[in-house]
């Protein structure tokens, strides 16, 4: 736990641990295959610790199907994904919550008839108290009466996203915002390392989009935990990052700190290209996501 009491499993991985200076989770020499279609090809990437790392791309660039391959929805053709030093290319994504990998998706999936508070507590029995599970099952009363560890752990993830004076509003009232704001913060009581956020910002006003994003930073300077951030706003991106990978049809075009992102003439291109090789892109990632919704 670290000093804000936000949980962490870093203490629990028992013999597996990153190296000494390596990064927690690192996708080697990935390449996928739809039908022929080739949507990633031979792409690297590395999440280091304590960080926010940005995976940016035209649509059609394959960040879906990276995403896929990382929280264990897709099977890479070839490549590999290591996390924490173990290769957990061929886990589940059950498997990989429990070792620490948590996600995120577009539209937040919330319970009718909980709280946030509720939901942050049910969110931490699936990590340290799995057994209760079967009682929550039945009867919310139970969520209702945790126990003094639990509140405490609770308690600095409701502070941290400042959640605070709505703790006890249902979940299923929330603007998108603060139904975003909640997701975070249900992946935080799981006790991750590294959390795969999957455009947060999508759909928000800027006034929700800076909320977010300074909970997000707060996130990393005060709980032992790393992001991976698709996004498809990338003065966000650019801004939150200290590493940012850019991909393109399914290759890695460009990686590196912001400003060398924002000077790379490749990366612009990318952008900036003309109106047949957005239509494209567009209906690459479609064929994609179709795919995935398949597998």
């Amino acid at each position: 736990m670290t000093t804000t009491g936000v949980p962490s499993v870093a203490a629990e991985a028992g013999a597996v641990g990153r190296p000494a200076g390596g990064p927690l989770m690192s996708a080697s020499n990935v390449t996928v295959t739809f039908g022929g279609v080739r949507a990633l090809s031979d792409v690297s990437i590395e999440v280091g610790a304590n960080t926010i790392t940005g995976l940016v791309g035209p649509n059609g660039a394959g960040k879906t199907t990276l995403f896929g391959v990382l929280s264990g929805l897709l099977r890479p053709d070839a490549g590999r994904v290591t996390f924490l030093g173990e290769d957990i290319t061929g886990l589940t994504p059950q498997a990989r919550a429990r070792r620490g990998l948590a996600r995120t998706f577009q539209q937040p999936e919330l319970f009718m008839g909980l709280t946030v508070r509720e939901h942050l507590v049910l969110a931490d029995r699936v990590r340290h108290q799995r057994p209760r599970l079967w009682k929550d099952m039945f009867t919310a009363a139970s969520l209702r009466r945790p126990d003094r560890s639990e509140n405490e752990r609770v308690d600095a993830i409701l502070e941290l996203l400042s959640l605070q004076p709505i703790a006890h509003q249902m979940a299923d009232t929330l603007p998108l915002g603060t139904s975003r704001l909640l997701e975070v913060g249900r992946a935080l009581a799981a006790a991750p390392r590294v959390i795969l956020l999957d455009e947060p910002l999508a759909g928000l006003d800027v006034v929700e989009a800076e909320r977010l994003a300074l909970a997000l930073r707060r996130t990393v300077e005060k709980g032992d935990v790393s992001l991976l951030l698709v996004e498809h706003d990338v003065g966000m991106v650019l801004s939150l990052s200290s590493q940012i990978y850019v991909l393109d049809f399914g290759v890695l075009i460009a990686q590196g700190p912001p400003d060398e992102i924002r000077h790379n003439a490749e990366v612009r291109a990318a952008y900036l290209g003309d109106e047949e090789a957005v239509e494209s892109r567009t209906s690459l990632e479609d064929h994609h996501e179709h795919q995935e919704r398949h597998q």
